[in-house]
């Protein structure tokens, strides 16, 4: 899809009504906005929101029937480049692509199953110099009974690319703020994701190596690599690599990995940060790795990570695009969660990654659980 083109309306599905499907007010599609001439005085109100509706069919799923996360991925990836490449351009200017560089920690508070309908509404919260923060939010809808339910909450950083010379990094229009404290909390989550996003740059160095008769459990038997030649549908005008269709991949490797490690139903339960270090070229080829860090009672980590070998125009060294960790369940065939096999660690590297896990495991349940308190009070 490209960026400020909303999806075309969606069949109706065999054997039911052709009614058009309405989608909740929070997600309400917004009327026809015409991105402004370059060289043009024309603004619009840049905060405002954008919304689409899915319905979620057969190809989307597992064979349990809930949606990939990869797909969801890709869902709110394509509403935050629609808002933020409008807001980039809704002022007089060189004309731009927002392009993602980031995306936050994103839970997956409830699965999505085939037949419903997919709400995704985005809107901006906080705008730097040079990048744009967008919130995300996907509701579930089931059409045969009315039930509605947050599935995700996802932040995303663009930064605008010129469509005359990619390599340039335009400004980008202010946004107003309701309360000054707005601005305050917005600046603070700019600085504190620049400074992760430049820490995982560094210690993105690792590779993954085959592993000959590998035991069960063990890191080496579940660690899985897909190999991808990008093609033009994978790109952007600028003719490089959406985020939502790396995310895609990414998850669909992860989801290998957590597969061979249970040998259950495993769905996506949250994604940390995704970091786009650098873009991906239309020709390049890309392998997409990933591997066991870590496994609790009921959760798994995977580390996966895109690397790119660009052949057309521009031959280079592989280098490191994007990395992120993932984390599954496993889940019974009622859906219910099931206890994960512990990951047999057998290296020093092993052992370490292991341990770095825990630790952002437990950060992340006892901030949780702060939520929780804290929600509780009010």
């Amino acid at each position: 899809m490209l960026p400020g083109v909303l999806p075309a309306p969606l069949p109706a599905l065999p054997g039911s009504a052709a009614a058009p499907v309405t989608l909740p007010a929070a997600a309400t599609l917004p009327a026809p906005v015409k991105l402004p001439a370059p060289g043009t005085a024309e603004q619009r109100p840049c905060s405002g929101g954008s919304g689409q509706g899915v319905i979620m069919r057969p190809d989307d799923a597992n064979i349990a029937g809930n949606v990939h996360g990869g797909t969801i991925l890709k869902m709110i990836e394509e509403a935050g480049a629609i808002i933020s490449t409008r807001h980039c351009n809704s002022q007089a200017g060189e004309p731009c692509v927002a392009a993602l560089a980031r995306v936050e920690r994103t839970d997956f508070l409830s699965p999505v199953c085939i037949g419903e309908v997919a709400n995704v509404s985005a809107e901006i919260t906080y705008t730097s110099r040079h990048s744009v923060e967008v919130q995300v939010n996907v509701m579930s809808e089931n059409i045969l009974t009315g039930a509605k339910k947050v599935t995700n909450k996802a932040t995303l950083w663009y930064v605008p690319l010129s469509l005359k010379n990619v390599n340039k990094v335009l400004e980008v229009p202010p946004i107003q703020y309701a309360r000054k404290e707005q601005e305050d909390e917005g600046k603070k989550r700019y600085e504190e994701q620049k400074l992760d996003r430049l820490e995982t740059k560094q210690r993105n160095g690792d590779v993954i190596f085959p592993v000959i008769n590998p035991e069960p459990h063990t890191v080496g038997y579940s660690q899985s690599s897909l190999i991808h030649l990008v093609g033009p549908s994978d790109c952007t005008l600028l003719g490089f690599v959406h985020g939502g269709v790396t995310m895609k991949l990414m998850d669909e490797v992860a989801g290998i990995v957590a597969a061979r490690h249970c040998k259950t139903n495993i769905v996506t339960a949250s994604v940390d940060a995704i970091n786009f270090h650098e873009k991906i070229k239309k020709g390049s080829v890309i392998t997409i790795s990933g591997r066991m860090t870590f496994t609790s009672n009921k959760s798994m980590e995977i580390e996966v990570f895109v690397d790119a070998d660009p052949f057309v125009d521009e031959p280079r060294e592989r280098y490191r695009a994007v990395s992120a960790f993932f984390t599954y369940v496993s889940l019974s065939k009622e859906g219910k969660p099931l206890p994960v096999p512990q990951l047999l660690t057998e290296t020093e590297d092993e052992k370490r990654r292991f341990e770095e896990g825990k630790g952002r495991y437990l950060q992340t349940k006892a901030k949780r659980q702060a939520q929780m308190q804290q929600a509780a009070r009010q």
